[in-house]
């Protein structure tokens, strides 16, 4: 793709893909990157596009690679935790879990807990809680992310 394509496309879709990244990940840094990302990936590759079809690739491109850094976090997240319960504290660590237990039970709302539930103890994937709680996969990464803000907040508070 010729590199005044490119800088055309940027300046008529950057906005909305920026919008639509922020949407999903709520993080500026990290919707920008992903933006940034395409465009890049765009200059090196020999992909061509449609007349007409451009924005929806584009966007398209935004969700997925959104989608992708979500669930490359959660992975990461899951190795973070499974590095920890080997260690020699894993009593404290059953101290910690039983805390955030009681935190889930005391303080989120049902829905929230259900969709906790799921993802961490049934180990569900996103759309697997989405068709069971008949609710969009950007709502169930709206619920997991409150809940695991709230979470935070309550037992790291010097982290805010």
């Amino acid at each position: 793709m010729e590199r005044q394509t490119i800088q055309r496309l940027f300046r008529q879709h950057y906005a909305k893909m920026l919008r639509v990244a922020r949407t999903i990940l709520y993080d500026e840094q990290e919707s920008k990157d992903v933006v940034s990302d395409i465009f890049e990936g765009l200059l090196r590759a020999q992909t061509l596009l449609q007349p007409g079809t451009e924005e929806r690739y584009l966007l398209t491109s935004v969700r997925n690679q959104c989608l992708k850094r979500i669930r490359h976090l959660e992975a990461r997240l899951r190795m973070e935790a499974a590095a920890t319960a080997q260690t020699p504290e894993a009593e404290d660590e059953d101290e910690r879990l039983t805390d955030i237990v009681e935190f889930v039970v005391s303080h989120l709302t049902a829905q929230e807990q259900r969709i906790f539930h799921l993802r961490f103890s049934k180990g569900c994937n996103y759309d697997e809680i989405a068709a069971a709680e008949g609710i969009s996969r950007v709502a169930v990464w709206k619920h997991l992310s409150h809940a695991l803000k709230a979470i935070r907040n309550y037992f790291n508070p010097q982290d805010l």
